[in-house]
This record gives C-alpha cells, sequence and structure tokens, in this order.
C-alpha cells in the first residue's frame, strides 16, 4: 500500500536529487541505445540537454528492399524538469532512456531537464527567482529562450507529455489539452498509473472541475499572459498535450514509476497509430 509522507506543508520538502549525476546518466544511456545528443546553450553558464530518436532505421531499409512505403512516424515530445522541486520527472526519463523500451516506429523529442539550476537549491525556479513554467508567451529567462529556440527547429509533434508533480494532491492526475477533439489517451494512461501510484479522483483539483483523474481546460490561450510549456506547445508544435502530475506526497519510486507507466502507455498508443499528424 501507497502511504503519504505527510512531509509537504505549503511546499516540497522531500527528497532531492544530484541532477547533473542524473543528466550524465541520461547521456551515457542515450548515446547507448543510438540517441542523437544535443547541449542547446542557454546563457553563458547553463545549457539544456536534448535528445532525439529517429525511428529505427531498419524500418527504412526494409521498405526499401521490398520497394514499399512505410507510413511518417509518429512523432513524440517529452520534457521534464522545468520545476527545481519535482525531481520525479527526470529520474523517470533516466529510468526510460535505460530500460529503453520504446516502440520502434516512434521518433522522439526529449528534454530531461529544463531547469538545471533549479535542482541546487530545491526549488520551483530557476537560479535567478524566475517560475519557467510562466514564461512562454514573453520569454525573457535563458532557459527558455533556448528551449523556444530549440523547438522551432524541430518538426510538430503527434504528441507532448510535460512531466511534473504536484505537493498538494490526494494521487496522480493529469491535463488534456486536446482541442480538435483527437482520440484520447488519458484514460488509458491512468489505467495504467493506477497500477503503481493513487489516483486523484476528486471532483475539483486545482480549482478545476475533474473527472477520474483527469481536467480538460477550457482556456482561450490568449486570455493568459503567463503561458506554460504546455500552452506554446498547443499553439506552435501540436494538437495533443498533456501534463502529468504525480502526488509529491507520496514515495519517489511510485512517483516515478507512475510517469514511467503514463510515458510508456502514451508511446505505446501513439506508435500503434491511435493519433496523426
Amino acid at each position: 500500500m501507497v502511504v503519504r509522507s505527510g512531509k509537504n506543508i505549503n511546499g516540497y520538502f522531500g527528497e532531492t536529487i544530484d541532477v547533473a549525476a542524473v543528466l550524465k546518466d541520461c547521456v551515457s544511456a542515450a548515446r547507448t541505445h543510438g540517441w542523437v545528443v544535443e547541449d542547446v546553450p542557454a546563457g553563458t553558464t547553463t545549457s539544456l540537454l536534448a535528445l532525439r530518436r529517429p525511428a529505427l532505421p531498419l524500418l527504412k531499409q526494409v521498405a526499401a528492399q521490398t520497394e514499399g512505403a512505410l507510413p511518417e512516424a509518429p512523432r513524440l515530445y517529452i520534457s521534464a524538469g522545468i520545476h527545481g522541486d519535482e525531481p520525479a520527472g527526470p529520474l523517470a526519463v533516466r529510468q526510460l532512456l535505460q530500460q529503453n523500451p520504446w516502440p520502434p516506429n516512434l521518433a522522439i523529442w526529449l528534454c530531461p531537464c529544463l531547469n538545471p539550476t533549479g535542482f541546487a537549491s530545491n526549488r520551483r525556479e530557476n537560479s535567478q527567482g524566475v517560475d519557467l513554467n510562466r514564461e512562454y508567451l514573453n520569454p525573457k529567462a535563458d532557459e527558455t529562450v533556448a528551449h523556444i529556440g530549440w523547438l522551432n527547429r524541430q518538426p510538430g509533434f503527434d504528441a507532448c507529455l510535460c512531466l511534473h508533480e504536484d505537493w498538494e494532491s490526494h494521487g496522480f492526475y493529469l491535463y488534456e489539452q486536446n482541442p480538435e477533439n483527437r482520440p484520447s489517451m488519458a484514460e488509458e494512461m491512468l489505467r495504467k498509473v493506477a497500477e503503481v501510484c493513487p489516483v486523484d479522483f476528486s471532483d475539483t483539483i486545482e480549482g478545476r472541475p475533474a473527472q477520474r483523474g483527469v481536467i480538460r481546460p477550457s482556456v482561450d490561450l490568449r486570455s493568459r499572459p503567463l503561458w506554460p510549456e504546455a500552452f506554446y506547445l498547443l499553439s506552435h508544435k501540436t494538437r495533443l498535450s498533456y501534463t502529468l502530475e504525480a502526488p509529491s506526497d507520496f514515495p519517489l519510486a511510485s512517483r516515478v514509476g507512475a510517469l514511467v507507466a503514463a510515458v510508456r502507455c502514451a508511446a505505446g498508443l501513439l506508435a500503434g497509430g491511435m493519433t496523426k499528424h
């Protein structure tokens, strides 16, 4: 049985991570499994790690040999670590990279930690006191400017997953932004998560109506002056975005396991053709 710690009162006071060591492990695992590794400069002293895994070349070789045409590989974007007091995201990414569970016909873009300086002090904001997840409409922070520049060099994505934690939550939940009513992955992700971590079935979460762990906000992006990453993605890179919220007051292993389960489920659904560009 997964039990709450009761430590997180008016903030996160749980486990911390050595983010530099975690990112070193991510790079090692990525290179082992043939990912493209890129350091994206963010100001003069910081850089962001960006990883890319094309759909496996073997599939293209088979298509060429048979003179057949394969459909374009679905594209998945994943980010983590935009808040320095949410360690489960980078740890989940590391586990996924090490386990390498990805479907072969899925192309993946992955940013393991968007706020490396925040983790040094276990704070939500970066070292300059900026909440990077409110910067994506009028970016000024070096990390956000660099991240947006990198995103703009990438193609569109079939789905985007932003890995987060919530220290107030009673269980795992997620936000779905799906303005074109594409096939939803939300319920299936939550079903997989429930195997390793409690799901928050409250009728209201974060002051918003929720349906069995899913928040589907109806919001005019233009009315919000402080954009999170998910808003930028929805406006420029995708029409299907999920923000995954692990419950910070539960054991770290459960939170990591929940995020891993959700990502693996989404990857499998995309690779199976559940949604299209």
